[in-house]
């Protein structure tokens, strides 16, 4: 998959797991203060490839991308980053990696993890994690991709995040079936297999009726 957004590449087709996980105070991710996260991120990694699945992040090597990325080159994994130029002049870019795919602009990185991903798995991160997750649910909800997104929620971490959903869709901003699109587990080859899935059915939302 990518970033702490995994993308997920299945094997038999080619599919990608992205995943997901960049925090706001650093551009380049940050790995979260407990030990969890870092514990997750290894283990998404280890799911990825023995799922026979490769991985399309954001490129970088540090923070829980990095440590997802290392895990799956650790097992002999396939990874493609994707990442923009002004990261790979700041020398973020991973060294290691099966292929890295340099982009001109963040709006065309999003847009190319989209392309290679088959499936995504979130990580815990903030707004950056965010902005991508929901960008691609909302694609997902307008019908112009149809990606399975899940997130890993360790040690509840994102229960809030869908304690909004269910709100949102409680005061009539979403309805409920859309709200599915956000699938979630807290145990890594579950969100692996979800992932690996067909998105949720559900019918596109173009205009209100």
């Amino acid at each position: 998959m990518t970033t702490t957004f995994t993308h997920l590449l299945r094997a038999d087709a080619g599919d990608r797991i992205c995943p997901w996980s960049r925090r706001s105070e650093t551009f380049a991710c940050s790995a979260g203060r407990d030990p969890a996260f870092r514990t997750a991120a290894v283990a998404l990694g280890s799911a990825i490839v023995d799922a026979g699945h490769r991985l399309v992040f954001g490129g970088g090597h540090v923070g829980l991308m990095g440590v997802a990325a290392d895990e799956v080159l650790e097992r002999d994994g396939e990874i493609i980053g994707v990442m923009t130029e002004q990261l790979v002049g700041l020398e973020v870019a991973h060294q290691g990696l099966t292929e890295l795919d340099v982009q001109p602009t963040m709006h065309r990185r999003k847009a190319r993890m989209a392309e290679l991903a088959d499936g995504v798995v979130v990580l815990p991160g903030g707004f950056g994690t965010l902005d991508e997750a929901f960008e691609l649910l909302t694609w997902n909800q307008l019908g112009l991709i149809s990606v399975p997104i899940v997130f890993l929620d360790v040690d509840g971490f994102f229960a809030p995040l869908f304690d909004f959903n269910a709100g949102s869709a409680a005061a009539g901003f979403m309805k409920d079936h859309h709200g599915t699109l956000a699938q979630h587990t807290d145990n890594a080859e579950a969100a692996v297999r979800l992932a690996s899935r067909n998105a949720p059915a559900f019918t596109p939302k173009w205009v209100d009726r």
